[in-house]
């Protein structure tokens, strides 16, 4: 039986995650900050400590996914929120990576969290692993929260690097705060729309951290997106079409930002065009490459 150390276990991504790899018969370990709103169900395959130290040093792990950092979309990103945003990754993988290189056999593998904002805002260039950084804020974090989880190949652990794109599910993600307007046929596209929006489906991208565990020949950067990025207006009229609405009230970038500040610029109104080329290679099957079936799938349901 595997036995993984999940850190941010309790967020978006990290439910879904700690939920499917107990569906493989896994023993989790999960860092949290308050062991009380674990928000999974009582299991005696999962564990949860709110510090390292915690775990005995007899209790072997074999495998580290590190999902912990504070939302970025946490409120108008002020000089201290930027900080956390830093400190909360940054941090965390600096101790995860310092207690693995403490234990007697340090686990196999670190499968750590990035993001597609590590590429900058590049506009309509198709993006590899491969492909250079522009700079920024995006890249700059997601840079230094790299490195971290870089260190931990000096003490032999197999470090992957998942940088996610827009995750889509109906409980995070962007969907929650679009839905409303598209419902009503408010919706449309943000901006001038032809940003490209790299995109995953959640199902799709806790399939992935498990593949990273598993495939031992993959290592360092992954994209963790769909083969099928769009624009965003695209992104809005195919929202639209599966809800049965038009999409042509569009949110201008002036108004955006002014809600929203420099998050709308980071994440919302320039964008990457993302493709998935080593998780391709390595032989992983994505269930949702197009978008009109990954929103489908979801609003269906």
């Amino acid at each position: 039986m595997r036995s993984v150390l999940v850190t941010g276990g309790t967020g978006f991504i990290g439910r879904a995650l700690c939920r499917h790899l107990l569906d493989r018969d896994c023993r989790l370990t999960v860092l949290t900050r308050d062991t009380r709103q674990s928000g999974l169900m009582e299991n005696s395959a999962v564990r949860y400590v709110s510090g390292l130290d915690e775990i005995p040093a007899e209790s072997a792990i074999d495998s580290i996914v590190n999902l912990a950092g504070q939302s970025l979309n946490s409120g108008r990103w002020t000089p201290s929120l930027k900080e956390k945003f830093v400190s909360s990754r940054v941090d965390t993988t600096d101790a995860v990576v310092a207690w693995a290189g403490r234990r007697p056999e340090p686990p196999s593998v670190l499968v750590s969290a990035s993001a597609i904002g590590w590429y900058g805002h590049r506009g309509d260039t198709a993006l590899n692993e491969s492909s250079d950084a522009r700079g920024g804020y995006s890249h700059r974090l997601c840079e230094r929260w790299e490195q971290s989880a870089c260190a931990g190949e000096a003490i032999g652990m197999r470090v992957v690097r998942l940088r996610i794109g827009i995750v889509l599910e109906r409980d995070g993600g962007p969907l929650p705060e679009l839905l409303p307007a598209f419902r009503i046929g408010a919706g449309g596209p943000l901006g001038t729309g032809e940003q490209y929006w790299s995109w995953i489906h959640r199902g799709d991208l806790v399939r992935l951290f498990e593949f990273a565990m598993d495939e031992w020949a993959l290592n360092g950067a992954v994209n963790a997106t769909a083969p099928g990025p769009v624009r965003q207006k695209e992104f809005a009229r195919t929202l639209a079409d599966i809800l049965h609405r038009p999409a042509v009230i569009p949110l201008p970038g002036s108004i955006a930002r002014l809600m929203l500040g420099e998050f709308a610029d980071e994440l919302l109104l320039n964008g990457q065009r993302v493709l998935p080329e080593k998780a391709l290679q390595h032989g992983f099957e994505f269930a949702y490459p197009r978008l009109p079936d990954a929103l489908a799938a979801i609003l269906r349901r």
